[in-house]
């Protein structure tokens, strides 16, 4: 029933909106849709805490043995929370902000939302690859429409590398639904018994899919300038909520169903997720644009949690579901900050800011704390999983550079602070200019918005056992399949 629900909401809203004319409607009944949501997703973890509730099963295509099969385990309520969590607070957050044919613009976004959760909540393999491409086919048309001055070459970008993704997942699929004697079932992927030959074309197709969406060095073109040219409310949606796709992928679809060829493969892998988090992390020393920045931030972030599920340990792997939680958190609130001070100041370069913790006191104080919460400081919500990751790669039976590893990813948290102060300094502190000298604060909805984040970032950072409580299960499988109990 829940997870039938949560993907209903989202879908006959976005439908629906496209019939209506009113701009505040439209918003109105995106927002209040996205609450919807979020309100079963908490019952769902509290009152309807029940197998009864959390599953869905009915036979789809029955030609193909492939079913609607619906389940909401330990990660799937992580992400499916983090989903309708981040939702209402990027709808609000961007209240204000002036969409062309705005019913059209949030039908699109409640689509993408209901293909996330179908995304997180499949349990076939066919039905994953289709809840996959409804969540990124609403977002080709809301780039190409409501993006910058670039938005039609960096569109196509986004759209060759996706659709090329897509393509090799569906590959991966077919040739395991093969395997599996004509069943798309999650549950007989896991029944499999391969040789590590017969897994390496499944884990190759499988893991060009997800590195492309996560993304993973040298895939990772396609972001910043996707990033830098979407509108911000999209953006959120992708870097948020979207970028955890592949690494859900990864720990649901990859590592247990093709595990020898994951524990064979993991240190290439390792190696240029080492690389990728090195590389941006030093592009994002050099950036001038607030949106590059994060962007290149991200990729640094996804880059650890991607190491941490090549060299696996129980710890690296709970550390990994819930760095995913919280990273979505963080650089939700990230965009937030970037999306008030670009509508306050009609720029995103830091050389052109300054000084607006004088005028605006509430966004600095917010500002802060979110990038104390990206660099993984004690009691924040980030630190909890970073500290998780790092122990796992430092004592992973399953690489043999586990300290290398760790030094290099240890280097990309000092560089990440030291992008992130050198912002917050350049951009907050400082004297004010002819653009920041006469601001005013940020308008409530964002204040609140940003409360929220930040009360989220505590509370996760001080209290994180009913997250860790979440992630027990899927962590033993998955070591169980690779033989490091």
């Amino acid at each position: 029933m829940v997870p039938v629900l949560l993907i209903l909401i989202p879908l006959l809203t976005g439908l629906g909106l496209f019939w209506v004319k009113s701009d505040s409607a439209a918003r109105t009944l995106a927002f209040m849709a996205s609450l919807a949501s979020l309100c079963i997703m908490l019952a769902a973890l509290t009152v309807w805490d029940s197998p009864k509730y959390l599953a869905y099963d009915h036979v789809w295509l029955g030609i193909l043995n492939s079913r609607f099969h619906f389940a909401l385990d330990g990660m799937s309520k992580l992400l499916c929370l983090l989903t309708v969590f981040c939702f209402p607070l990027i709808i609000y957050s961007t209240w204000n902000n002036k969409y062309p044919d705005s019913n059209r613009f949030h039908a699109l976004l409640m689509l993408s939302q209901a293909g996330l959760l179908g995304v997180f909540l499949s349990m076939d393999a066919l039905l994953f690859y289709f809840f996959w491409e409804l969540a990124l086919i609403p977002l080709y048309f809301l780039c190409s429409r409501w993006g910058g001055e670039k938005r039609i070459q960096v569109t196509i970008k986004f759209f060759l590398y996706t659709f090329l993704g897509s393509l090799f997942m569906l590959i991966g699929m077919i040739m395991l639904y093969n395997k599996a004697g004509g069943s798309f079932a999650y549950a007989d992927f896991l029944k499999l018994k391969m040789a590590p030959g017969e897994e390496f074309g499944i884990f190759l197709m499988l893991m060009l899919a997800f590195a492309i969406k996560m993304p993973l060095f040298p895939f990772h073109t396609w972001q910043p300038d996707t990033y830098e040219t979407a509108p911000t409310g999209v953006t959120m949606v992708l870097s948020a909520i979207m970028a955890k796709m592949g690494v859900f992928g990864l720990l649901r679809w990859l590592a247990p169903v093709v595990p020898s060829a994951t524990y064979q493969y993991g240190d290439n892998i390792a190696t240029l997720a080492v690389i990728g988090m090195l590389y941006a992390s030093f592009i994002a020393i050099q950036q001038n644009d607030l949106k590059r920045l994060v962007a290149y931030s991200s990729i640094a972030h996804i880059g650890l949690m991607i190491l941490a599920v090549f060299a696996p340990s129980y710890g690296g792997i709970q550390g990994v579901m819930i760095q995913m939680f919280s990273h979505g958190i963080n650089i939700l609130g990230m965009w937030v900050v970037i999306n008030a001070i670009e509508n306050k100041f009609g720029t995103r370069k830091i050389s052109d800011l300054g000084g607006i913790a004088q005028q605006s006191p509430s966004l600095t104080l917010f500002t802060v704390i979110i990038v104390l919460a990206n660099i993984a400081m004690p009691l924040t919500n980030a630190f909890v999983g970073e500290f998780m990751m790092f122990n796992g790669v430092l004592g992973s039976a399953a690489t043999k550079f586990g300290v290398a590893y760790t030094v290099a990813g240890g280097l990309t948290i000092i560089l990440g602070a030291v992008y992130s102060l050198r912002m917050v300094q350049n951009v907050f502190y400082g004297p004010t200019n002819q653009l920041t000298a006469k601001a005013t604060d940020i308008s409530l909805n964002v204040q609140v918005v940003l409360a929220i984040i930040v009360v989220g970032i505590l509370l996760m950072g001080i209290y994180p056992k009913p997250m860790l409580a979440l992630t027990e299960d899927l962590s033993h499988l998955i070591l169980n399949r690779m033989n490091l109990k």
